[in-house]
């Protein structure tokens, strides 16, 4: 068994959340951030997408009538990196307003795509502290902090 070491696991996170270099891997300009930072989406689910990456029980508009995955800058601003493998929203995430029907949204993922489906798409996802009943009308929103991803 093989572990990445602390300090290359935050590389890896400031890269992925918030668009930083790692340097001196491969040669000395590294892994570089991408020019224009971009988004990165979050997804709900309402049951653990597991580490294949599964779409299966993503919210979609049978349970969630009007859902769309939320956009999220690839920025310090956005993204808060803690030690070195916990990443948390700086910023309240908003979804659209359910039209009908009710699901409980259990957990999240990071994807890199806002609509792609395929098991490469997802990069990394958890079981939410607290569950979210999503009811028509409602407007899903997670409070800065309330998204926590954690590196294993």
């Amino acid at each position: 068994m093989a572990n990445k070491t602390n300090a290359f696991e935050l590389e890896v996170l400031e890269n992925w959340f918030n668009n930083q270099d790692i340097p001196n891997l491969g040669d000395a300009s590294g892994v570089r951030g991408s020019a224009t930072a971009g988004s990165l989406y979050i997804a709900l689910f309402t049951a653990d997408p597991t580490d294949t990456g599964s779409f299966t029980n993503e919210c979609n508009g049978t349970n969630y009538s009007g859902y769309a995955r939320a956009a999220v800058a690839r920025t310090s601003g956005a993204w808060a990196i803690s030690g070195t493998t916990q990443v948390t929203n700086n910023s309240t995430i908003t979804f659209p307003q359910s039209a009908g029907t009710s699901a409980v949204i259990t957990h999240a993922a990071v994807c890199k795509t806002l609509a792609g489906i395929t098991s490469t798409d997802m990069i990394i996802h958890g079981q939410l502290n607290n569950p979210l009943t999503v009811t028509s009308g409602v407007t899903p929103q997670f409070a800065a902090g309330n998204i926590i991803f954690t590196e294993e």
